[in-house]
């Protein structure tokens, strides 16, 4: 009878030990998204930052295993130009309904799917993104700085696969479908 209790009592702390996992809070004043839109048929276009609202990793067996990230639309700013009405008329439209319409869609949402390591510092991520309550799968390769408590990541989207529909009435001005981000998360 003992030794059937010592055996339950192990096994109850493996398990409790495997399935345990803790919740790390981003910090998201040190945090960043950066956005970038291109023009289709010349070089240039427009960047800018997006704010994290929240956001937490899951973290597993000493390594990052998901998370859940909410993303402040109304946050959105412009980095390119430099007159204060040409910046605040794009940030404007922006907003508006056939970009991200922040008025109906204040926030957006990345929950971590899946994470595959090759190595330490390196990560292929599959999430969920949200934008204009429409949820797609993306996935991207992040890499690690454990010093700086850091995870970078770059990637691309199709715009179009989240109703962000805006097209320029100009084809030489044409936007592309594609709107990258590159994203910085730190704790």
């Amino acid at each position: 009878m003992k030794i059937l209790l010592f055996l339950t009592t192990i096994i109850l702390q493996l398990n409790t030990n495997y399935f345990l996992q803790e919740k790390l809070p981003i910090n998201t004043k040190k945090s960043t998204i950066k956005w970038i839109g291109e023009y289709t048929f010349y070089f240039g276009g427009h960047e800018g930052y997006i704010n994290f609202k929240e956001g937490y990793f899951i973290k597993k067996n000493d390594v990052i295993s998901g998370g859940e990230f909410i993303i402040d639309m109304n946050s959105i700013t412009n980095t390119d130009i430099k007159e204060k009405e040409g910046k605040e008329g794009l940030v404007n439209h922006l907003k508006d309904p056939d970009f991200f319409d922040v008025k109906k869609f204040p926030l957006a949402k990345i929950s971590i799917t899946k994470v595959e390591y090759s190595d330490k510092n390196h990560a292929r991520f599959e999430a969920n993104l949200t934008i204009k309550g429409i949820t797609k799968p993306v996935n991207f390769q992040a890499e690690f700085n454990y010093e700086q408590k850091e995870l970078k990541t770059r990637f691309k989207i199709d715009r179009k696969k989240w109703n962000v529909n805006y097209e320029s009435k100009f084809k030489d001005g044409a936007i592309s479908d594609a709107i990258g981000f590159e994203v910085s998360i730190k704790l």
